[in-house]
């Protein structure tokens, strides 16, 4: 039994190293989803992956990760037709530069009637996003499929907008987010994100406008600026944990995921936001999405020295 389900697309990572006689590539893991289960395990959180990969190299090498990291990936399928995604980061000027080969994934292909419903119904959150939803319309469908179901059980819903506008336009993109953000119990945008879904810019206007989508909580991820978390009537901001940062692609998914293991032990949601706020901010300090992701004894040894 897990407390936590997640549900998307994990992407193989091919990452640039140049060296001596050419330029050579280290491979890693992501998928956002992916890492957001993995961050929750690191704080010792019982998770669980729900996807579908290609039954190949690269999808055995996701479950051989799962497997290190205690995350239960029972319920994933295989696709014998389908390949695993994969993406490939290049850095110019300090900035990341992605290339993806996902279209035609086995998690793409993934679809409502293959969710095994009764492994969400077990949770006590299901997290989704909109990575999860952009990569095809019957994996947006899945989403929604999913989704209900957790609600039916009374299961919490957790959703992350991550928009990715290479994936959909952003008009479509806009409608789907915001009409799974009303079936969400909890929101987790980014404030990037949000200025382009919403149009607005001050982000307690940003958390009003989740807020009035239905979710009870929202903590709106600003990234050097910290976290600002609405539950229960009241509003806290805390400012990003100082860190020398080499690399952020991967902190929104490991605040989510540190964010729901304090929320499964218990935690008030402005005391879970300030401990994944310190996660996210450790999370920075290596290159990669998984491997810098904090255990839970260095985030709260770095909480103590706050």
């Amino acid at each position: 039994m897990v407390d936590i389900v997640c549900l998307g697309e994990p992407l193989l990572e091919l990452s640039e190293r140049p060296g001596d006689g050419g330029t050579w590539f280290l491979q890693g893991y992501g998928g956002d989803t992916s890492n957001c289960a993995i961050a929750a395990a690191r704080q010792e959180a019982a998770v669980g992956y729900l996807t579908a990969l290609g039954d190949d190299g690269f999808g055995r090498a996701f479950l051989d990760l799962w497997a290190a990291e205690g995350v239960d990936a029972s319920a994933v399928a295989l696709d014998r037709d389908a390949h695993t995604g994969v993406y490939f980061i290049r850095y110019r000027d300090g900035e990341h530069v992605f290339s993806y080969l996902r279209q035609g994934s086995a998690a793409s292909r993934l679809g409502p009637d293959d969710l095994p419903l009764d492994y969400i119904r077990a949770a006590r959150v299901l997290h989704v996003s909109g990575i999860s939803q952009a990569i095809s319309s019957k994996a947006c469908d899945a989403v929604f499929a999913a989704m209900a179901a957790a609600r039916e059980a009374g299961v919490t819903v957790s959703y992350d907008t991550n928009l990715r506008l290479k994936l959909w336009p952003l008009a479509r993109a806009r409608a789907v987010i915001h009409a799974a953000m009303r079936e969400a119990d909890i929101a987790l945008p980014g404030l990037e994100d949000a200025r382009r879904l919403t149009g607005l810019t001050d982000p307690d206007a940003v958390v009003d406008f989740y807020a009035g989508l239905g979710p009870r909580v929202v903590a709106l991820k600003m990234g050097r600026e910290g976290v600002l978390v609405a539950a229960d009537g009241e509003r806290v901001h805390w400012p990003a944990h100082p860190v020398a940062q080499v690399d952020a692609a991967g902190a929104g998914d490991a605040f989510d995921g540190a964010f729901l293991a304090g929320i499964v032990r218990g935690a008030r949601p402005e005391a879970a936001a300030r401990y994944a706020n310190v996660a996210a901010a450790l999370s920075t300090l290596g290159r990669g999405a998984v491997a810098p992701i904090p255990r839970r004894a260095a985030v709260e040894a770095a909480l103590d020295g706050a």
